[in-house]
């Protein structure tokens, strides 16, 4: 298994950021990474979606678990590898709020594919969680 975590916090509320996760077709606004989403139902559990970042194939991914407003869970799995990422809010108290993302690399390919692409996939946490926070905080 490869795994990594990144976490930020901000005077936001947890209302404000699930908003921004609840809408898929809205992710381009805070996220470089995603041109375009195609949903195949709505933001819930066992939801098919495809994400494709700008000049690249799109991914397929499925929604395994919606717990709002704290979390969300999504899933994209490959030949020997299933690629997990957790969208975690926690409230902490006096107007400032958590936000975590953690990306699990699992299967009989994890410990190629992990150390290999993990850190690809995962490069960009800092400036989304960042850019979600900000628009979170502006939208109060």
């Amino acid at each position: 298994m490869w795994e990594y975590e990144y976490s930020a916090e901000a005077e936001v509320t947890p209302h404000a950021v699930w908003k921004l996760w609840a809408d898929p077709l809205g992710w381009h606004t805070w996220n470089d990474g995603v041109g375009e989403v195609a949903m195949s139902g709505p933001f819930a559990a066992g939801t098919a979606f495809t994400m494709t970042p700008p000049g690249e194939d799109p991914i397929p991914m499925t929604i395994r678990e919606v717990a709002e407003p704290t979390a969300w869970i999504d899933v994209n799995e490959g030949p020997g590898v299933v690629i997990t990422t957790h969208h975690l809010i926690e409230e902490l108290g006096s107007g400032r709020t958590k936000v975590t993302y953690r990306t699990e690399i699992t299967g009989p390919a994890a410990d190629e594919i992990g150390p290999r692409f993990g850190p690809e996939i995962c490069a960009d946490f800092p400036d989304v969680v960042t850019r979600l926070l900000a628009l979170a905080a502006d939208a109060r």
